[in-house]
């Protein structure tokens, strides 16, 4: 039988011990990685918009405001995707990256119309911050994959190692015979396959379908991103769960990125909520599940030390 001290002593190792038990079992602080921004500044005579389009936003979105919402949200990094209106230019986001090295790094635009661009690639990623490659397929140049416009541009890529972000109007099933191609180049669906004229038109379950099709080349992952700004509905977008829950399941944690693309639907959620939207309200997500699509995948997936 155990005489009091006895039971007192070991009553407070039991108690240290379970203790050290309940801080091992907390998860280590989580690493918050943006995986869509877009950043521009004012319109200017030598910084002029392409002819018919305009900015998501009457105001710029500069690397001034970014920062401050990164520390407030809790952000670490992000990665900043120059927008379509200046054209295919990266000299701003070259800029943000310069200047917020440790915090900013960039998926730059290449023009496609130009095969001589090719020559760009083998040295791309010596441009500081730098990254890979973002194309877009919609509007005018939603007939680009089919027409053989950037046929030049995948086995270049895949020579580089580039990994390759991509938006068609609800066409990722024209990527098959690209990813199936080219099997070690990186391919990322933006936005879940939906972009363009898709929503307006009904389309987001079919081309959320096509994106789900392509879950079966390892060489694709995907951005569960921009549901806040396609959603009927307001925060917690319930209308898209069934669409991320579907993509999740097809590509599995590590395939999976979060991005806010927060410029495109500004107020239709806080850049807390579209974190939130994931850390809190999607439950077949875990926690392991939430380290890597709120971060650790994307920086796997573009090489990002």
């Amino acid at each position: 039988m155990m005489s009091r001290r006895q039971f007192g002593t070991s009553a407070l190792a039991a108690g240290a011990a379970f203790a050290s038990q309940k801080v091992s079992a907390q998860p280590s602080k989580r690493r918050i990685v943006d995986a869509q921004v877009h950043l521009w500044k004012a319109e200017s005579e030598d910084w002029k918009w392409v002819p018919g389009m305009k900015p998501q936003m009457p105001e710029p979105f500069t690397v001034e405001k970014l920062v401050p919402l990164m520390d407030q949200a809790g952000v670490s990094r992000v990665v900043v995707v120059p927008p379509s209106w200046p054209g295919d230019r990266n000299d701003y986001a070259l800029e943000a990256a310069r200047r917020y090295p440790d915090r900013l790094a960039i998926m730059g635009r290449v023009a496609l119309k130009n095969p001589q661009a090719a020559a760009l690639l083998p040295k791309w990623r010596e441009q500081p911050g730098m990254l890979g490659v973002r194309l877009t397929f919609l509007g005018a140049t939603q007939g680009w994959l089919a027409d053989g416009t950037a046929d030049w541009f995948w086995p270049e890529a895949e020579k580089a190692e580039l990994p390759v972000m991509f938006l068609t109007d609800g066409q990722n099933a024209q990527m098959a015979r690209v990813a199936e191609r080219y099997p070690r180049l990186q391919l990322i669906a933006d936005h879940m396959g939906i972009g363009g004229n898709t929503p307006k038109e009904g389309r987001i379950a079919d081309a959320v379908s096509q994106t789900a099709s392509l879950a079966k080349y390892p060489n694709v992952s995907v951005k569960l991103s921009a549901a806040p700004n396609y959603s009927s509905e307001a925060y917690p977008f319930r209308d898209f769960t069934p669409h991320i829950q579907r993509l999740f399941e097809a590509y599995g944690p590590k395939r999976c990125h979060w991005g806010s693309d927060m410029t495109n639907g500004y107020d239709k959620a806080t850049y807390q909520q579209r974190i939130t939207h994931f850390t809190e309200e999607l439950p077949f997500l875990s926690e392991a599940d939430k380290d890597w699509v709120m971060g650790k995948s994307i920086l796997e997936r573009l090489r990002w030390a």
